[in-house]
This record gives structure tokens, sequence and C-alpha cells, in this order.
């Protein structure tokens, strides 16, 4: 079943870079961008996740958690963070489960190959834990900045 504007956001634990659970519920009362994508230190998700970088203190003045999530293990998150002093949290999702959920995991094309991957999708979850925008297609170098403004616009 697909998830749509106004649906509670799943619940979800996943570690971080460091090992650390991270839970969704924690961030009740604040807004949450969820980004998944497909792996570290690839190029266009090494634009995306500058591009967060970049504009951290802006979300952080709005009071906004920035939270990335890929199937990479633990010491591939923490080599990206490290290289790119990356200041949210990177999530490990290495089974796909938190994506399926998210409808951002399954069947993907690449030069002729098919195999089982995590889409580039982004979710903003409102301080109650529901879903406010999702952003199914993304432009990696502008999407920090697209996100800002149409929260600025709300």
């Amino acid at each position: 079943m697909a998830l749509n504007v106004g649906d509670r956001a799943p619940d979800f634990t996943l570690p971080d870079a460091e090992g650390n659970p991270v839970q969704l519920g924690q961030f009740r009362g604040k807004t949450v961008v969820l980004y998944f994508y497909p792996r570290d230190n690839t190029p266009g998700c090494t634009k995306e996740a500058c591009g967060f970088r970049d504009r951290h203190e802006d979300y952080q003045n709005r009071d906004i958690i920035v939270l990335g999530v890929s199937a990479d293990d633990a010491k591939s998150h923490r080599k990206f963070v490290a290289k790119y002093d990356l200041p949210f949290p990177l999530l490990c999702d290495e089974d796909g489960k938190i994506a399926a959920l998210y409808d951002s995991y399954g069947l993907k094309k690449f030069m002729g190959r098919e195999f089982m991957g995590i889409y580039r999708k982004t979710f903003v979850i409102d301080g109650d834990g529901f879903i406010q925008k999702i952003y199914p297609k993304v432009k990696t170098d502008t999407h920090a900045t697209t996100i800002l403004e149409d929260l600025s616009a709300t």
C-alpha cells in the first residue's frame, strides 16, 4: 500500500553510523526530513548529502531534523560522513525493510542490469508524525534548498 500525504509515517528504529539506535518517534514535536538514497559516495548521493550539509544551519534554525537512509553498512556511512563532514545522521537499512515501508525499495535497472535497491525519495514528516510532503523525484543538487523553500511557503 502506497504512502500518501496525510498518512501516519511508519515508525522505525535503525542504527546510525556509530551503531546507535535512532527511532523516528524520538523526534515527535519536530519536522523530520527523511531522505532515502541509493549509495554512499556515488555522484548523485554525494551532491544530495552535501546539499543538506551546506543548508544544515538553515534546517537547524527551523528546528528540522534531517535523516539520510541507505542500505549501506555503518562502516560505509562513517567514511561518507567523515569524507564530506556531514552533520546529520545516516541510518543503516541494510535489508531495505524500512525503505520498503516507505515505498522506496524495489527493482532497479542500471546499465542493462536489474537489481533490488533503494530509490531516491524524500518524505517530510510533521511534528505529529504525519507525512506532510513526498518528493518522488529529486534533483540532487537543489533538493535541500527546494525543501526549505517549500516548508517556508507553508
